[in-house]
């Protein structure tokens, strides 16, 4: 399978990669007859269309936090280990300070896009966890995290070549919560919605969670104040925006 390319950029000699996600046709959700590990706030499962766009190919890191922002927050410090205990908000302050370095316009993914991009994009291969059937083989996961975050990169791929999407930390998205996907879009776009409160939501497992959440159609909600050593985020990018 011959892989998207990449596209890097660098922080004051940090480096990191964006890999083109190409875009097509998806069900996002999950089924409770063919999934029985589903929750109720993944249905109704429904086809969404997916634009071509850019995806990090792996969480932000401390190492790039740090290149950025000049301090870590981090509770399992590690440059090569995944930033946590970062909020949206925070994330917000980061990814603009990025987009006005690189002069890009960086942002979180939409919900729509992470699970499309966790599952394979195109290449999709019908696994429920990003990259494999086998939890451990892509996962770092209460079962094998030994009580924390691991160094980015140390497990298997997705078909994109996409790194800890299933696990390591958990990823904030652009959205705001919703219970289920009634009258979700089906474009790909950021479901933003001010009736629904500030309420953000995150995707992929965490060093923390049970492998039923690191399916990739869990989903989980917070506040977007709220901030824990289970919680990063991955940086995405509009096709169109790229200059």
């Amino acid at each position: 399978m011959q892989r998207p390319p990449l596209l890097r950029f660098s922080v004051n000699d940090c480096h990191f990669d964006m890999i083109l996600i190409q875009g097509g046709r998806f069900l996002m959700g999950s089924d409770p007859a063919s999934d029985p590990d589903s929750f109720g706030d993944e249905k109704p499962q429904h086809q969404v269309a997916i634009s071509d766009f850019y995806l990090a190919q792996f969480p932000v890191s401390q190492g790039l936090w740090q290149a950025l922002m000049g301090e870590n927050p981090a509770y399992f410090s590690g440059l090569d280990r995944p930033q946590e205990t970062i909020s949206w908000d925070v994330a917000q302050e980061c990814i603009n300070k990025l987009s006005g370095i690189t002069r890009q316009s960086f942002r979180l993914p939409s919900e729509a896009e992470w699970e499309y991009a966790a599952r394979g994009g195109k290449f999709n291969l019908g696994c429920n966890y990003a990259g494999s059937k086998r939890v451990k083989e892509v996962t770092w996961y209460n079962q094998n995290s030994h009580g924390e975050t691991k160094p980015i990169g140390r497990k298997f791929p997705n078909e994109l070549g996409l790194y800890d999407m299933s696990g390591n930390v958990r990823e904030w998205c652009a959205d705001n919560w919703h219970s289920n996907y009634e009258h979700a879009p089906v474009d790909g776009s950021a479901w933003i919605d001010v009736e629904q409160g500030s309420i953000r939501v995150s995707r992929g497992g965490g060093w923390n969670y049970a492998s039923r959440r690191c399916r990739s159609a869990d989903r989980s909600l917070w506040d977007p104040d709220y901030r824990h050593f289970y919680l990063g985020f991955r940086l995405a990018l509009s096709l169109q925006s790229v200059g």
